[in-house]
């Protein structure tokens, strides 16, 4: 029997309205919502249409999908730290949430064999949450500074450098994945209802020192908003929670007293050139280095603002020098776990596959990772198999 609700759940993983969908495939979208609701089982030739739009098999639509075998409410669409352009698109707040939900399922399938460390992350959340309350009358700015300070050294971050960024925010718990979220949106994170911290960073290029932010401003939500409704804050109040979050980021990444030291040796300060040493050291932007320096009075307003001229005037606003230098990082986590299970033979690509009738093109979008790394691994699988074939012909 075709399964509507399997059909539901991934047109909305992948942006489509009925409309949309309908026109894609040659039927009305009444069709689609008939399909969907179980009124109607479409055509053969409409599930194979189906199956190449969706990268799955066509048994995907005959059987409950994997968000059927776990926990629906784990994931909590009004939770999301979207950014507000995005709030405000019910449809793609619906999709992004979506994808969550297949990653959370998914990595609760797969991850049955794996044991992971302490999660700092939620020790950071709770001791922020704690911190709080404890220092009610605390001004917010002194607040962020001290989470944002005890936060680095709790990551594991080195005094002087932002160095393994990605890798130690991890390592502390959490889950990080690259995908395609459009334009208006650097990056979105959640905590899912059992305590698992979700950062998902676009693909569109940006430079390493502007990921890193996206990375720390990220991580401020998830420490200092758990559980605030983002979906329903009017944009006064949205606007104080991501300029929090913005502050977090600049005290987490350029902590008060070494970037203090390090702008004495800055001869010309509103001189946009004058940081780049600092940039390469530090690896954040050169405005967000003039932001903090203003924001510490290491510069004043007419220094602010002849920085920003020069910024301008030297066409640094979009691309900066070292941008092009200085490497990206990728998020590794995800990547290694599902290592670790091909290489100890707990599960193989072509067994997750045939287990969620999905195509290989299903889980590169689904994980964010590339897709020769499954291609690689399918072909350990074809040679491991001949090798076995041969020995056991010889026995």
């Amino acid at each position: 029997m075709f399964k509507g609700n399997s059909l539901t759940n991934i047109r909305i993983l992948h942006g489509l309205s009925r409309k949309q969908l309908a026109d894609r495939i040659g039927v009305t979208e009444q069709a689609i919502w008939q399909y969907e609701n179980g009124y109607v089982s479409p055509k053969l030739e409409v599930v194979n249409r189906l199956k190449v739009i969706f990268n799955v098999k066509s048994s995907y639509f005959y059987h409950d999908d994997i968000l059927s075998s776990y926990n629906k409410d784990n994931i909590l669409i009004e939770n999301i730290a979207y950014r507000s352009s995005t709030i405000n698109s019910l449809q793609k707040t619906q999709s992004e949430s979506m994808h969550i939900r297949f990653i959370d399922s998914f990595l609760k399938k797969v991850e049955t064999r794996i044991s992971y460390p302490m999660n700092i992350l939620l020790e950071l959340r709770n001791y922020t949450i704690n911190y709080l309350k404890q220092n009610p009358d605390m001004n917010k700015d002194s607040l962020i500074k001290h989470v944002a300070d005890y936060s680095r050294k709790k990551i594991g971050m080195d005094s002087n450098s932002n160095n393994n960024f990605l890798f130690l925010l991890e390592r502390a718990g959490a889950f990080v994945f690259e995908k395609e979220i459009g334009d208006s949106i650097d990056a979105y994170s959640l905590w899912s209802e059992d305590n698992r911290a979700y950062i998902v960073l676009g693909t569109v290029k940006k430079s390493a020192v502007r990921r890193n932010f996206d990375l720390a401003h990220e991580l401020g939500h998830l420490l200092l908003h758990y559980k605030v409704e983002f979906s329903i804050q009017d944009k006064k109040d949205y606007r104080a929670l991501e300029d929090e979050a913005n502050q977090f980021a600049s005290e987490f990444l350029l902590p008060e007293y070494q970037f203090s030291l390090d702008c004495e040796n800055i001869g010309k300060k509103s001189n946009p050139d004058a940081y780049i040493e600092l940039k390469e050291k530090w690896l954040v932007s050169l405005q967000a280095m003039a932001a903090r320096a203003f924001k510490l009075g290491i510069i004043d307003y007419q220094q602010y603002r002849y920085f920003y001229m020069l910024v301008n005037k030297k066409g640094y606003k979009q691309v900066e020098p070292l941008d092009n230098r200085i490497p990206i990082e990728r998020p590794s986590k995800v990547k290694s776990i599902l290592q670790l299970l091909f290489d100890k033979e707990f599960y193989t690509v072509t067994e997750i596959m045939d287990e969620l009738r999905i195509n290989q093109g299903f889980l590169t979008i689904l994980t964010g990772l590339e897709e020769e790394f499954f291609t690689k691994n399918r072909q350990r699988e074809d040679n491991s198999s001949t090798v076995n074939e041969l020995i056991f012909k010889t026995n």
